[in-house]
């Protein structure tokens, strides 16, 4: 069994984040889940959440995705979001007054948006 594997994740404007990875952890509809190297194939739909990237030099990277999918085949990860924001990218206090902004006009999709924002920041 191999020791990494290849990962893409690309969002609708741009390749976010490419590279070797130990582990991947992203949110599906069917729930969480784990790929590491030799994972069985797999097919899904993301859901609006924070993907952990472990890098093979020990790193980590965090990214916030807002839907998309999910595909491994033959060690090599994609994930192709619609919407992908690395940690290091976000303004926390942009997010935190477009989660207050949100939450007072009552739109659930914006307030999501933003609270997955958060903790993507805090997870990093």
């Amino acid at each position: 069994m191999a020791a990494e594997l290849h990962v893409a994740l690309v969002a609708a404007d741009r390749e976010v984040w490419s590279g070797r990875a130990t582990l991947v952890v992203a949110r599906t509809t069917s729930g969480d889940i784990g790929v590491m190297p030799g994972h069985q194939p797999l097919l899904g739909v993301l859901e609006s959440g924070p993907v952990t990237i472990r890098t093979s030099d020990g790193g980590t990277v965090v990214v916030a995705v807002h839907g998309g999918f999910i595909s491994f085949a033959d060690n090599k990860l994609s994930l192709l979001a619609e919407v992908a924001e690395l940690a290091d990218e976000i303004d926390v206090q942009r997010a935190e007054r477009e989660l207050e902004r949100a939450k007072a006009e009552g739109d659930a999709a914006a307030e999501r948006r933003a609270d997955v924002r958060l903790r993507t920041v805090s997870a990093r």
